[in-house]
């Protein structure tokens, strides 16, 4: 089974990434995360199909929805386009990383009993989506793109590929580690 792949981890990974940047990005993921195994999971890893999406031209949050969604009987088509506006931090850079976004989502469709007269599963969703916004900001030292891209600083704290990674990775741990 492969592993749950979190970009960089490895020279090539980080091509034109300076070895600061790098350093930063895997301490965050280490302090978040902890030892990255994941023997104990059920589901198959699909963080490297997250990212293939995103090199093949997919937002951030297409990437990560799209690669999840048909587990919950959304054909990807459909996902491409409602996750469209939520990429870029929601088009313009200063609302959440479109990736968080899309694992949220996804944690949507995990755990909405869709039922419109009487919804009974937000509680549980806001929870999920709060773990999720959680962990990315430990991993990568914030959730708005202006800030992840170093708009303002100068300084990026973690680039695209690495926040869709990120972020699939904690979509499995926390939403998906017990789907078949």
């Amino acid at each position: 089974m492969p592993g749950g792949v979190l970009l960089p981890q490895s020279a090539s990974d980080a091509a034109g990434m300076s070895s600061r940047m790098v350093a930063g990005i895997m301490g965050r993921r280490q302090a978040a995360f902890g030892p990255l195994k994941r023997e104990d999971t059920i589901m198959e890893s699909r963080v490297e199909e997250a990212a293939a999406r995103h090199r093949r031209g997919y937002n951030c949050a297409q990437a990560v929805a799209c690669t999840y969604c048909d587990l919950f009987g959304v054909d990807e088509k459909t996902m491409f386009r409602a996750a469209e506006g939520l990429g870029l931090g929601m088009g313009g850079m200063e609302g959440t990383c479109g990736a968080v976004a899309g694992a949220c989502m996804i944690a949507g469709l995990a755990t909405s009993d869709g039922n419109l007269e009487a919804p009974r599963t937000k509680a549980k969703t806001y929870a999920i989506s709060r773990e999720i916004v959680k962990r990315f900001q430990e991993a990568a030292g914030a959730t708005r793109c202006r800030d992840l891209k170093g708009i303002d600083t100068g300084s990026v704290l973690m680039p695209c590929p690495a926040c869709v990674t990120t972020a699939a990775q904690i979509l499995e741990d926390v939403v998906l580690s017990d789907k078949e």
